[in-house]
């Protein structure tokens, strides 16, 4: 299992990726659970930052199927 700081630094880089590769889909990155929380206060872990990440990963991959 990765780590808080793993996570954190793999989100940094899937992130930078969209944002330089992909900006068409910067649009979403807005849309995701982790940037509108529904609670006041969130907690953020390791489960949360493991989703998250495989949501901005899930994004690229269904944007590569749609434009093949």
């Amino acid at each position: 299992m990765k780590t808080e700081k793993e996570l954190n630094q793999e989100i940094l880089e899937t992130t930078t990726m969209i944002r330089n590769e992909y900006p068409e889909l910067i649009k979403y990155l807005d849309e995701l659970p982790l940037t509108i929380p529904i609670e006041d206060s969130p907690a953020i872990n390791i489960k949360v930052l493991t989703d998250y990440s495989h949501s901005l990963k899930n994004i690229i991959v269904k944007y590569g199927i749609k434009h093949e």
